[in-house]
């Protein structure tokens, strides 16, 4: 019913986030290092998936009828007994969604520094 809100909420906090880390970076003169990507770069990564997954998932909603163009929005919040269900997938459902996808985004940040960080392999050296 309205579990895409957590994602999204978590998609706002970090697009805000990111703005304030690029105007240190930019101040800093650390946008664009020598050796690894900046972390705004990376946290462009997470914002991107929130941000795509909580449209798809709204998208999906709307499309099943639960979500309706006038409010209160949410078929849910119309019958005072759907709310604490509402709720209770907002809870478990949502978070576990952006807890999960917040998980691959590290995963994919680590593997991204492992391939920055690595020698080039087959690399001729020069006489």
């Amino acid at each position: 019913m309205a579990c895409f809100t957590v994602p999204a909420g978590e998609a706002v906090v970090t697009t805000i986030v990111k703005k304030v880390i690029d105007k240190k970076e930019i101040k800093e003169g650390t946008s664009t290092p020598k050796n690894g990507i900046p972390f705004s770069r990376k946290l462009k990564w997470l914002t991107n998936l929130l941000w795509g997954g909580s449209v798809l998932l709204a998208y999906e909603h709307v499309w099943h009828g639960e979500v309706k163009p006038f409010f209160p929005f949410l078929t849910a919040m119309e019958n005072p007994a759907d709310k604490a269900e509402m709720l209770h997938e907002m809870g478990t459902v949502g978070v576990g969604m952006a807890v999960l996808v917040t998980a691959v985004w590290i995963g994919i940040c680590v593997a991204a520094d492992i391939i920055v960080k690595r020698p080039v392999s087959g690399a001729k050296a020069s006489n």
